[in-house]
């Protein structure tokens, strides 16, 4: 097989069996969903000896590529590959895409999704407006305890401000902080009635994350790398508080106009008001 080099891009002059390649690929996928394992490790078995063959026969013609950037990539892609034929089921560090070797396979232990591929984000959000004041990803998936403490520093960062009071859930013991007064959901002793109630807000931050991820595209990151998803976590938080921000001025502007017409049209009803101040607001 013989490498052509244009555009610092490679292709293989020829292929085999693209067809049942890619016959193969999906039947991992159909054999696994059905719970049919032996026929899924057969076919996957088909496919990592095709890899491996690849791979072996480009190693083998890294002498006819010229030193450079395109060399550097191609021995860059077939150390991955060689990791991801080696690597065991349960072992540490493993690959789960090629294109995005830093992607972490997160346990959610929800029965739906018992598992997530992505990288880790900790959200910060205020307790009465919900308005993100802090917004950080965590690569390597580490242990949500772990985390409170440079979730809060960038609040600190960011506002000048260090929080008095963090609400977190029950996935945050053990987080070793000091500076700011931390309440685990579930805690009963020793609180006041203000701090049943901050407790009960906690879980509101569900729904800010909820509209993040529909609204905010938050559910998928298009850029590359860690670099990447850190900009793109505060991007997302950019742009749910400029959301919010619209649509409180959006239902002042409705007041507004609802308090005008009702001025001029005092024999109109109410509710007909409100609905032609709306009309006029999203037109």
């Amino acid at each position: 097989m013989t490498i052509h080099t244009h555009d610092d891009a490679y292709e293989p002059a020829h292929t085999a069996s693209q067809t049942a390649h890619a016959l193969d690929e999906l039947q991992v996928g159909r054999y696994a969903h059905a719970k049919q394992f032996k026929r899924m490790r057969k076919a996957l078995k088909k496919r990592k000896g095709y890899t491996g063959r690849v791979m072996r026969d480009l190693r083998r013609q890294l002498d006819d590529i010229p030193e450079g950037g395109l060399r550097d990539r191609i021995v860059a892609r077939l150390a991955l590959v060689s990791q991801l034929l080696h690597q065991q089921p349960k072992g540490s560090d493993k690959i789960y895409a090629l294109h995005e070797p830093e992607v972490d396979c997160i346990s959610k232990g929800k029965a739906r999704v018992r598992y997530e591929f992505g990288c880790k984000v900790s959200v910060t959000a205020t307790l009465d407006e919900g308005f993100i004041v802090g917004m950080r990803s965590f690569p390597g998936n580490p242990y949500d305890g772990h985390t409170l403490r440079p979730a809060l520093e960038q609040v600190e960062i960011l506002t000048d401000q260090r929080p008095d009071l963090a609400v977190v859930d029950r996935g945050y013991r053990g987080h070793g902080e000091t500076k700011t007064r931390v309440l685990i959901s579930g805690t009963r002793r020793g609180l006041t009635p203000k701090l049943i109630a901050d407790l009960r807000r906690r879980s509101a931050i569900e729904a800010e994350i909820g509209h993040m991820k529909t609204d905010g595209r938050l559910s998928r990151c298009p850029l590359k790398g860690t670099v990447g998803e850190a900009l793109f976590a505060v991007l997302c938080a950019c742009g749910h508080n400029i959301r919010k921000i619209l649509a409180h001025l959006r239902a002042w502007l409705v007041w507004i106009i609802t308090t005008l017409w009702a001025t001029k049209n005092p024999l109109q009803p109410r509710h007909q008001t409100v609905v032609a101040a709306r009309t006029l607001c999203s037109g």
